[in-house]
């Protein structure tokens, strides 16, 4: 009995012919993948060369180049405060009796700003006074009792030359005199003594009136009538007194990024709140060496002198000053919007590469280095309604406008500072 082998699956397609619709389907759905790709491709490479370019269509807002001068400023905050500030207080102890001046008044040198009571102090001169008067007495007797003694030496010696007077008596004699001179001295030296008193309890008495060391203006009083003044551990601040409100100065902290272009002798102004707009001329007199330590950040102190023969700044005003470290006078500058400025790319130039997709470039490969002086920099002119590219050297700025060293560039050539779309 003859038996048949069972048919595999592709006999039984080919049997039913179903093997040429498979493989109709399979090319076609390469096909469909095939247009899938082609139409891929075909997008990018319109994006890629499509002739809408960043400058196309492009409004550019331009300014001319100009000749002007450039001035360089560092910029510095401080207090206005007098040049001569004196704070009076008092070197004796005691109740203050009366007060003469008031906050802003007027005082010349010498004027009695305040007085304490000098009751005790009188009675303390008295007393020294009894004292010396007590002393000398007591110098005359004494004076007196050496002449006496005196006498009665001499008239032992002249006895004891004859050989009338014991040693002994001679001896008591001498003694004798010699205390007496030393009886002198003491009285002269307590006479002395109690003068010193006296002096010293007419010179508290002197201090028991307080008197301005200057000519100028009182800024503060700190002191009643009837308030106890208390020496003995440290003078308390009665008066502050300035000297002279026509000449005032700025003090201004200098951050220790600018102070190596700040120097004694150079302009400055500033300005201050109460009077907004107005600029007060100055100038830099000295310059400390000693730094001031804020949070970590490390000032230095300028003073800046000004004239304020009308009156308007006062003690305490907070300052801002513009120092002029550098002047060009004749500057070819443009705006410093005109260096930042770059024109957008067209497409092809971006630096995109179709290939790059497929190909990549190897990783640390890129454009070469250059070596260029750090003062480089691009200006981009507009000319004939198109953007030129012209490379340039910078040198100094205000903040808004730099000066151009080399380039070609001149004035009243329109460099670009921006551009948009038109329409925007």
């Amino acid at each position: 009995m003859n038996m048949q082998r069972p048919l595999d699956p592709t006999e039984i397609e080919a049997a039913l012919g179903l093997d040429s619709r498979a493989k109709t389907r399979r090319w076609g759905r390469r096909f469909v993948y095939f247009l899938i790709a082609v139409l891929a491709l075909g997008g990018l490479a319109y994006w890629y060369w499509a002739p809408a370019s960043a400058t196309t269509g492009l409004t550019y807002d331009t300014t001319p180049a100009v000749i002007t001068p450039l001035t360089v400023t560092v910029t510095a905050t401080g207090t206005v405060q007098p040049t001569t500030q004196v704070d009076v207080s008092s070197e004796i102890s005691g109740v203050v009796r009366t007060v003469n001046v008031d906050n802003n008044s007027l005082v010349r040198k010498g004027d009695v700003l305040a007085a304490l009571d000098v009751k005790r102090l009188g009675a303390q001169l008295a007393r020294a006074k009894a004292t010396l008067a007590a002393n000398e007495a007591k110098l005359a007797d004494a004076k007196a009792t050496l002449e006496q003694r005196r006498l009665a030496y001499e008239r032992q010696a002249a006895l004891s030359k004859k050989g009338f007077a014991a040693t002994q008596v001679l001896d008591d004699a001498v003694a004798a005199r010699d205390s007496a001179v030393a009886a002198v001295a003491s009285a002269e030296a307590d006479i002395e003594v109690a003068k010193a008193d006296i002096a010293l309890q007419e010179i508290d008495i002197a201090k028991s009136s307080i008197v301005s060391p200057v000519d100028g203006i009182v800024l503060k009083r700190a002191v009643q009538p009837g308030q106890t003044v208390a020496s003995s551990l440290q003078a308390p601040v009665l008066f502050t007194l300035a000297e002279d409100l026509t000449r005032m100065q700025v003090e201004a902290n200098i951050d220790e990024a600018d102070i190596g272009a700040v120097k004694a002798g150079q302009d400055a102004q500033f300005t201050v709140d109460a009077y907004p707009g107005k600029a007060f001329p100055a100038k830099i007199e000295t310059l400390e060496f000693s730094p001031l330590t804020t949070d970590g950040v490390v000032t230095y102190k300028a003073i800046l002198t000004v004239d304020n023969s009308e009156l308007l700044l006062r003690p305490g005003m907070t300052a801002t000053a513009q120092i002029t470290v550098r002047k060009v006078d004749n500057a070819l500058a443009v705006p410093n919007a005109a260096l930042r400025y770059q024109p957008p790319r067209p497409r092809a130039e971006t630096g995109f590469d179709l290939t790059q997709i497929f190909f990549p470039r190897p990783i640390g490969r890129g454009a070469p280095k250059r070596d260029t002086p750090a003062n480089a920099r691009t200006v981009w002119i507009l000319k004939d309604a198109r953007p030129q590219k012209v490379s340039v050297t910078t040198g100094v700025t205000d903040g808004k406008l730099t000066q151009i060293v080399t380039g070609d560039i001149k004035d009243g050539d329109q460099v670009i500072t921006s551009s948009r779309t038109a329409g925007q």
